[in-house]
């Protein structure tokens, strides 16, 4: 990806305002990789934006809530099986210490990956690379500076923070039916 951006002359600033903020991408280690994952990530930004609204985001009203319903929903179409209020006993693996699924009593779920909070694998096989700040703010005004956005992503790119990774602040509002009029909640993460 680098070499393609030095082709085109790109500066500094916009490569990170590509990279990081319509391709997403939370790390510069993008930029030694293959450009066509990133350019794969640039068009379906571009294809996104304004399909419903003005942004290329989606946000569900009544806030994120909603998605486990998506999910499920999304995950049964595709013969996933998504499981809810289910205490997990013990994560399986085979011989070769790949996962297999998750066990629940006497029920098994088989699964070539498992996505989980770090507290169900007790094991050796839990290698922590990293912690995941986040602050959720109240306010009593949008964010100053974004033309008194209703809802609004900010993306600031690690290099330009002088951090490993990036810093995302979110804010929504009452037009998602979140919280009460006049009250805007700011999640801020890195």
């Amino acid at each position: 990806m680098n070499e393609l951006f030095a082709k085109y002359g790109l500066e500094e600033n916009t490569i990170d305002f590509l990279g990081h903020a319509i391709a997403l991408q939370n790390q510069d280690t993008y930029l030694y990789e293959p450009a066509v994952h990133t350019i794969e990530k640039m068009k379906l930004y571009l294809e996104s934006q304004g399909r419903y609204g003005g942004s290329p985001f989606l946000y569900p009203i009544y806030g994120l809530g909603g998605l486990p319903e998506g999910f499920s929903r999304l995950c049964a179409i595709h013969g996933g099986t998504f499981m809810l209020n289910k205490d997990i006993d013990e994560i399986t693996f085979d011989a070769d210490g790949k996962v297999t699924g998750v066990r629940s009593g006497d029920e098994t779920a088989k699964a070539p990956i498992v996505i989980c909070d770090p507290s169900y694998c007790s094991d050796d096989r839990l290698k922590p690379t990293g912690k995941v700040v986040r602050a959720i703010c109240f306010l009593d005004h949008p964010i100053p500076e974004t033309e008194d956005a209703q809802s609004i992503q900010i993306i600031l790119p690690a290099k330009q923070l002088g951090r490993n990774s990036d810093t995302y602040i979110s804010m929504v509002s009452h037009s998602h039916f979140i919280s009460a009029k006049g009250i805007y909640v700011a999640t801020v993460s890195a």
